[in-house]
């Protein structure tokens, strides 16, 4: 696959620790692959560069367990007792099961990409399986604990902030619960993409687009916000701005929920992804349709979507051990 002149996508940083050493065809396979995957993937750069570290660690084991420089005919060569002599390092390392799983999840792309576009084929990395991670459950808030949050960001979030600070803070997680937006979603929206008529465009992952319909709630708090806010702008200037007029850069957020879980009791899975969990699980409890749901919330697989009926199965379950009269029998 020839790379467009002028245009030439970054090798893959090297790791600490890894010695990581690419022979001139695996180095060129490699930028070829990071720049199939944002022009035809349409990864976003920060993903591009997270995989190519992790394709990096990849590489820095094979320099060290091969003895040298890696290139396309020792990729080819691997059997699976390397990629099962990777894990095992990873695991020795103490990396965390999801991390390699990630990791490997990564290498096992890059090989899909070489034998789709005839660079090698390996049999043998289909013959590894990727760790087993624990089953995960989204961790959602209470709708008690939802609405104490909405109701008390602007009071208790910076007891000394400007008005236009708290107003802005307000509609941020206002809007994370109210229309369940990852969090990159909601920084990314402009003063153009301002809800109207009760709907927004939001772009999501892959840079996919979809309409997510706007409670009056979160377009109230939204419109106040801007009434105060003193930076000017146009439709193309970031909706959310520091104070400083610039992007609002994602830890103020996070350090948002951080304060406002100290101050309002909440647990510490109060972040503000469990605000995008706690949109999804509320709705399904109140009988939204799976489907409509997974709509709303961006995702490319029912499976993802149907996490959530194991919350709300969870939840009836607590509700039925504390209200049936037999059930500490």
């Amino acid at each position: 696959m020839a790379r467009p002149a002028g245009r030439i996508a970054p090798a893959p940083p090297a790791a600490a620790g890894t010695g990581f050493s690419a022979a001139p065809d695996l180095a060129a396979t490699i930028a070829d692959w990071q720049q199939w995957l944002c022009e035809e993937k349409r990864a976003s750069p920060h993903t591009v560069e997270a995989y190519g570290r992790d394709l990096a660690v990849f590489i820095g084991f094979l320099s060290g367990h091969l003895g040298g420089a890696v290139g396309l005919s020792d990729l080819a060569a691997l059997r699976a007792a390397d990629f099962r002599a990777y894990l095992a390092t990873r695991s020795n390392d103490n990396y965390a099961r999801t991390s390699t799983a990630r990791a490997f999840s990564v290498v096992r792309g890059f090989f899909r990409f070489m034998e789709r576009h005839g660079r090698l084929a390996s049999a043998a990395i289909h013959n590894v399986r990727t760790p087993k991670l624990p089953h995960a459950v989204p961790k959602a808030l209470s709708e008690a604990e939802a609405a104490l949050l909405i109701d008390s960001t602007d009071i208790v979030a910076l007891a000394d902030a400007e008005a236009w600070v708290l107003a802005r803070d307000a509609a941020l997680v206002t809007l994370l619960y109210g229309c369940g937006l990852r969090l990159g979603e909601a920084l990314s929206l402009t003063r153009g993409s301002v809800p109207k008529d009760g709907i927004m465009r939001v772009t999501g992952k892959g840079n996919k687009q979809r309409i997510v319909p706007v409670l009056p709630a979160v377009t109230e708090a939204i419109s106040a916000y801007l009434a105060l806010c003193p930076h000017a702008g146009d439709a193309t200037t970031p909706l959310f701005l520091g104070t400083r007029g610039g992007p609002l850069n994602p830890r103020i957020a996070q350090g948002l929920m951080q304060k406002l879980r100290l101050a309002l009791g909440l647990p510490e899975t109060a972040t503000p992804h469990a605000l995008r969990h706690s949109f999804a699980t509320h709705l399904l409890a109140g009988g939204g349709d799976l489907r409509a749901i997974q709509e709303l919330l961006g995702h490319a697989s029912l499976s993802t979507t149907q996490r959530y009926t194991e919350v709300d199965a969870a939840r009836l379950q607590s509700v039925h051990r504390m209200a049936h009269p037999r059930a500490g029998r």
